[in-house]
């Protein structure tokens, strides 16, 4: 979240003034077991199956859920599963956005297996492919096979510093030509990627991305979901890392003050809730390039097959010295973004049946912490 912005809820650096007598413990209050993940990849496992998902668990997500399940069969050999009570019924009502970031932990599997020298075999939906929602069927079979002639992605090297960066981008400083047609490279076959840094069809998407993010934060359904999913401060960060992060000295120096809380971003009526649609507004308006990800169809295998494209080209964006955000709001299938769906399907797809599955914002901004993630030992539900 944007400190400028936020000071307008304050009214006066004043009142942060008044705050300073609790200056000691706010600037102790950045999560750290919440971050740890991302310092223990590889390290202390001896097996290369949790070495691999060590990094896979850092793989983006929607709204950080982490849905993914893992039972363990041998040291290279592991089922995928997804965690039902994680889902996101308001928003993803087909489970489509969840599925996506499954595949993007299957991406992140296969090139961490690949440094470790192991191909990744992959064998999606053992059990047949759920249609309207996930259930208890497995995600994906996982088996990893010692390969010495197997090249490691040269991608994988900007694992650590991937990160989702919803800050403002600076719209001084354009994403160059080069720069995107280098990203949608990294996309692979398996996926239709293009994308756009200057013109008109950059201004309709600024547009259409602040009309539809707008819309879902005036839907109280679709941002209740969000709302209750935020964690306010370290301790409930700690408590549970997955879910949108509010956090850092300045915000929960306001929690404190309860200036920042749940019941007044959820209130149409308050100075928070008008700050969070200027700042949607702001992301928006600021993106200086977009790349989407299509497909020529809606099967599960497809929105897997885009999950680890868009993996590959967080990447990219990150190899470049550049930032990303998902700005896929108008891609829902809830009532409300009805007519956003037709309009960037209309925009973006070219064929009857593709389906736009992901779209992302893209440019520079100012650097982010990463988000926080529960263990790996968490995520492993049981042995055999």
């Amino acid at each position: 979240m944007n400190r400028r912005k936020f000071l307008t809820i304050v009214g006066s650096s004043g009142v942060i003034l008044a705050a300073a007598g609790i200056g000691g413990f706010v600037a102790t209050r950045s999560p750290v077991s919440a971050l740890q993940p991302w310092k223990s990849t590889n390290s202390g496992y001896p097996d290369p199956i949790r070495r691999a998902l060590s990094y896979a668990i850092l793989a983006p997500n929607p709204h950080n859920r982490q849905p993914w399940v893992v039972n363990l069969k041998s040291d290279t050999e592991a089922i995928l599963g997804c965690d039902l009570a994680r889902l996101l019924p308001e928003t993803d009502p087909f489970d489509r956005q969840i599925v996506i970031g499954l595949g993007c932990f299957l991406e992140l599997f296969s090139l961490a297996a690949g440094q470790d020298g192991f191909r990744a075999e992959i064998e999606l939906f053992p059990q047949g492919e759920p249609e309207n929602r996930l259930d208890t069927r497995p995600i994906a079979h996982l088996r990893l096979v010692a390969d010495a002639q197997l090249v490691a992605d040269p991608l994988f090297a900007y694992t650590l510093q991937r990160r989702t960066n919803r800050n403002p981008y600076d719209t001084t400083r354009p994403v160059s030509a080069q720069d995107l047609e280098a990203i949608v490279a990294t996309s692979g076959p398996a996926v239709i990627a293009a994308g756009t840094v200057a013109g008109a069809r950059l201004q309709r998407l600024r547009d259409l991305s602040q009309v539809a993010l707008r819309d879902e934060i005036n839907d109280p359904a679709a941002f209740g979901e969000s709302v209750d999913l935020m964690r306010i401060g370290r301790v409930e960060i700690e408590t549970n890392p997955d879910g949108i992060s509010i956090g850092g000295p300045f915000l929960e120096t306001l929690g404190i003050l309860g200036i920042v809380s749940r019941e007044a971003m959820a209130d149409p009526n308050s100075s928070s809730f008008q700050i969070g649609l200027d700042m949607a507004d702001e992301q928006a308006q600021t993106a200086m390039g977009f790349v989407w990800i299509n497909t020529l169809g809606n099967t599960r295998g497809q929105q897997i097959a885009a999950g680890r494209a868009y993996l590959r080209q967080a990447l990219g964006v990150t190899s470049l010295g550049l930032s990303m955000q998902p700005m896929s709001q108008a891609l829902q299938e809830y009532p409300a973004m009805a007519g956003h769906f037709k309009q960037v399907h209309e925009l973006l797809a070219e064929t009857a049946g593709e389906r736009v599955q992901m779209l992302a914002r893209i440019g520079h901004a100012d650097a982010v912490p990463p988000s926080p993630r529960w263990a790996l030992s968490t995520r492993i539900r049981q042995t055999s």
